[in-house]
This record gives C-alpha cells, sequence and structure tokens, in this order.
C-alpha cells in the first residue's frame, strides 16, 4: 500500500497542534519518520539510524536524504510531491546532522510524551496494514512450527522464522527461541540446544513502520499456561480509550497475585505496553501517563519462569481486536478473545 497525501495531511495536522507557529519540528528517528512518512523503510542496517531526516514545518517538509539512498527512495518510498523537497546528504554526513544544521528547530527529544500522543490514534489505512502485518507473521509462525520437533534446536528455528518473515516482507527484528532446557531465560537469544519437549517462539517483524510483536509455545502444555492468561486479561480490562498506561500498567501487575503467582512476579520482566511504530512506544511503567485511546495499538507481555504469552492487539471502543491471529494455530477462547495454546510437535 503506497503512501498516502491524504494521511500525510493529517498527520502534519497533528504534529501541527504539537508545535504550533514555532520552529520546524527535526524528525529523525526510525518510528517518527516511517509514521510520519506513512510506512516509508527509512532503514538499510536494522542496526543502523536513518537514511533520512524531515524538517517538519507549517510551509510544507523538507526532507534531507542520503545521497545514495535519494533515487531508492524517490521511486519505491516516498510521495511523488516529496521528491521536489529533497536535500541531497553526502554519504559522509549522518542526514540528522545537515537537517539539524539548517536552523532552529525542535527535537523530538524535546516533545517526546506529545509525538508519542500524536502517533497513537492510527488512520484507518495504518490500521488495515498493521491487521495484515499481524495476519502474516501469525502464520509465518505456523508455517515454522508444523515443521519442528524436539529434535530442532533454537537456532534452526531461528533460521526458519527469520526466513518465514523476510519472505513475506516482514523484517525479522526480534527473534528469540528458548528450549525445555533453557525456558528461564526471559530473553533467550537462540543456541544449538535442542528445543526438547517444550519451546517458546517469539518475534518482533516490521513491515511499512509499523511492529508485530508475538509469543507462541510448541511442545507440551505448560504449568502456568492457564494462570499467565488470567494476568494477560488483567491487562486488557484496564486497557479501554481514556484510560492512562499507568493504570492498566498497575491493574495487570495487580493480576498477578490474583492469579496465583507471587504478587511481585511482574518486577522480574517488563510487561510490554503500546506499540506500532516502535516495539514499546513507551515501555509501560508506573511513571508513564500517557493516555489510551481509541486505535491505539499495544502488545502486553505477562510472563512468569516457563510461561508467558503475547499477541499484538488493537484498542478500539468497541474493545480489544487481536491482530497476530492464524486460524490454525490452536487457540481458547480467554475472557471473549482466541488466545493461543501450545501447540502439539507433529
Amino acid at each position: 500500500m503506497p503512501p498516502s497525501a491524504a494521511d500525510r495531511l493529517l498527520k502534519q495536522q497533528r504534529l501541527a497542534a504539537v508545535c504550533g507557529e514555532g520552529p520546524p519540528l527535526l524528525l529523525t528517528s526510525h518510528e517518527a519518520l516511517a509514521w510520519y512518512l506513512d510506512g516509508v523503510r527509512t532503514h538499510v542496517s536494522l542496526a543502523g539510524p536513518s537514511v533520512l531526516a524531515v524538517r517538519a514545518a507549517l510551509e510544507g517538509d523538507t526532507l534531507f536524504v542520503a545521497a545514495n539512498e535519494a533515487d531508492r527512495l524517490t521511486a519505491e518510498e516516498l510521495l511523488p510531491a516529496d521528491a521536489a523537497r529533497i536535500v541531497p546528504v553526502p554519504w559522509q554526513t549522518p542526514p540528522a546532522v545537515a537537517a539539524a544544521a539548517a536552523g532552529p528547530h525542535i527535537a523530538e527529544a524535546e516533545i517526546a510524551g506529545a509525538l508519542r500522543a500524536a502517533r497513537a490514534s492510527l488512520l484507518p489505512a495504518e490500521s488495515d496494514r498493521y491487521r495484515a502485518l499481524g495476519r502474516e507473521t501469525a502464520e509465518a509462525m505456523t508455517d515454522v512450527a508444523a515443521f519442528l520437533s524436539p529434535a530442532s534446536t533454537e537456532r534452526e528455528t531461528a533460521a526458519a522464522l527469520a526466513g518465514a518473515l523476510v519472505a513475506r516482507g516482514i523484517d525479522p527484528l526480534v527473534i528469540l527461541v528458548s528450549g525445555s532446557g533453557r525456558l528461564a531465560h526471559r530473553h533467550p537469544l537462540p543456541t544449538t540446544d535442542p528445543l526438547g519437549t517444550r519451546a517458546m517462539l517469539v518475534v518482533c517483524g516490521r513491515r511499512h513502520g509499523l511492529i508485530a510483536n508475538a509469543t507462541r509455545w510448541v511442545g507440551d502444555t505448560g504449568a502456568d499456561d492457564a494462570r499467565i492468561l488470567e494476568v494477560e486479561a488483567g491487562f486488557f480490562a484496564a486497557t479501554r480509550p481514556g484510560a492512562r498506561l499507568d493504570e492498566a500498567f498497575a491493574a495487570g501487575c495487580a493480576a498477578y497475585g490474583a492469579a496465583g503467582f507471587e504478587a511481585g512476579e511482574w518486577q522480574n520482566h517488563h510487561q510490554g505496553g503500546p506499540t506500532g511504530y516502535a516495539g514499546r512506544d513507551p515501555r509501560a511503567t508506573a511513571e508513564v501517563r500517557d493516555a489510551v485511546v481509541s486505535h491505539h495499538a499495544f502488545a502486553w507481555n505477562p510472563s512468569a519462569p516457563g510461561a508467558k504469552v503475547e499477541d499484538t492487539v488493537l484498542v478500539t471502543d468497541a474493545g480489544i481486536e487481536v491482530l497476530t491471529l492464524d486460524p490454525r494455530w490452536p487457540a481458547r477462547t480467554h475472557a471473549g478473545l482466541p488466545r493461543p495454546t501450545a501447540r502439539p510437535f507433529g
């Protein structure tokens, strides 16, 4: 789906409401640029800085683009009208540095909270892109799981997951795999260990700037699988338009004790939070008071040793819509939502 000039105008209006008639806002981060430019791929290296920067002003945008990337971005990524507003930047100068040197500006860090709020409510085309991304991410995990066995290694599994995502045009930002011998680790970077009787698969995949986050289990059912769904239900019940992020976070953390876990289990790993153009936008804590709005993407990930649940969802006035859903994966209905269960090998 190509960028939309109409959606860019709406985003310009959102930024104007934040910045008023002040100097241009300098957009330099992947999440801000991909949101504002409607899904443009802002990277070459997944671990590197953006290949462009934007001075967003009331009188129009100026795009500072690495000269060796300008032709590709113009031909394949940007709106036609952007071509006339490109300032090529020599490869040896970071575009963000060139854009900052062009004059007074407001840096992203100066209005970080307001900028998050500006991109929190996804537009209809963004929501449609996210639905497609979520569905295909879930399908990739199902396709890979169908060929796994207890003898499969974590790295073989990770390679298959990455390949399935890339084949669908999805950048594999995070691939975690834990076999039965490493389930105590919340962020299990893959090793040569076999999966064994129970394994966890975690992916974060990006397309059109949006990030889908999902966790799946293969092999045996875990002793705490049902209880961790109770914790997740506590997060979901409190994540409604009009609530605050710290309130939803507190409700989900309280659900650990109510579900029979140690009351402080939430302190052993982050719990997720809003997502969208960043893996967590931001990570939820008791100090973050961002508002939950309609069409706000979330990925809560409550966990305990050997137990975890995570999907990307869209919060709307009508309730929670699960985006990372594949009907081929075994599921149960919990608190009114389809929730994944462990998929047996074979």
